[in-house]
């Protein structure tokens, strides 16, 4: 019997040692996934970086023309040709957009990406961001919940003839704090108070407010859907 008492202390040893491996394993693969992810979005901002870049050096390279082109306009007096040609100008510097660099890589890809997206839909963007590095999150996490946000911001936004995205990233009170507001011509909440998906693959679609409030209660975070001044304001508060 002693001998049998033995065995099982040896074997309750190895299997605790086994999950105490396993669990390191696992923690060190999630850590390598960080990483590589890191590592993608390092290089793509890397690239976005370098283009922008490229667009300043053409523009610079093309502004003395335009300048000759709009002196050649007004020696002639024609006005008109050069307000024109002035114009055309202003709409080419708009199109443009400076890189947003927050410190922090994952932030800066995300930020980047959503942002340009919403601008090529025609959506004014008024941004507003602090250095928060989030680092009391799984970069998968604050990834999904930042994108969440936007996706549902901008994808709002699209469906209003003026459609304006306020975005700020804050610190307020020992919590890292996200707010997306966007312009509505009518309430949101009034036809659809609980916020489900109104697409016809609601599976899919739907899946945005929920893994927002997952996220956030994950962490013991605070989150908010309300409607202020015309718009629809999201907000989630992570704890630092």
């Amino acid at each position: 019997m002693k001998h049998y008492n033995q065995l099982q202390k040896e074997l309750a040893a190895q299997e605790e040692k086994y999950l105490r491996i396993l669990s390191q394993k696992t923690e060190l693969e999630y850590q390598l996934s960080a990483k590589n992810e890191e590592a993608a979005y390092l290089g793509k901002q890397e690239n976005d970086i370098r283009a922008l870049h490229q667009s300043v050096r053409k523009l610079k390279h093309d502004m003395k023309n335009h300048l000759m082109v709009i002196a050649s306009y007004l020696n002639s007096k024609d006005y008109e040709a050069a307000k024109t040609y002035t114009s055309q100008i202003l709409d080419k510097l708009n199109t443009m957009h400076s890189y947003i660099e927050t410190g922090n890589s994952l932030l800066n890809h995300i930020l980047n990406d959503k942002l340009e997206f919403a601008r090529s839909c025609g959506i004014a963007i008024k941004a507003e961001i602090e250095n928060i590095a989030f680092t009391g999150m799984r970069s998968i996490d604050f990834s999904a919940l930042l994108t969440n946000l936007l996706d549902n911001a901008i994808e709002a936004s699209k469906d209003e003839p003026d459609g304006e995205l306020l975005l700020h990233i804050y610190k307020e009170r020992g919590y890292d704090a996200i707010s997306i507001k966007n312009k509505i011509g009518k309430s949101v909440l009034k036809e659809n108070p609980e916020l489900h998906s109104t697409k016809e693959d609601k599976k899919q679609h739907g899946i945005g407010i929920s893994q927002i409030k997952e996220i956030a209660a994950a962490y013991d975070g605070i989150y908010d859907f309300y409607e202020k001044e015309g718009y629809f304001c999201s907000s989630v508060f992570i704890p630092q």
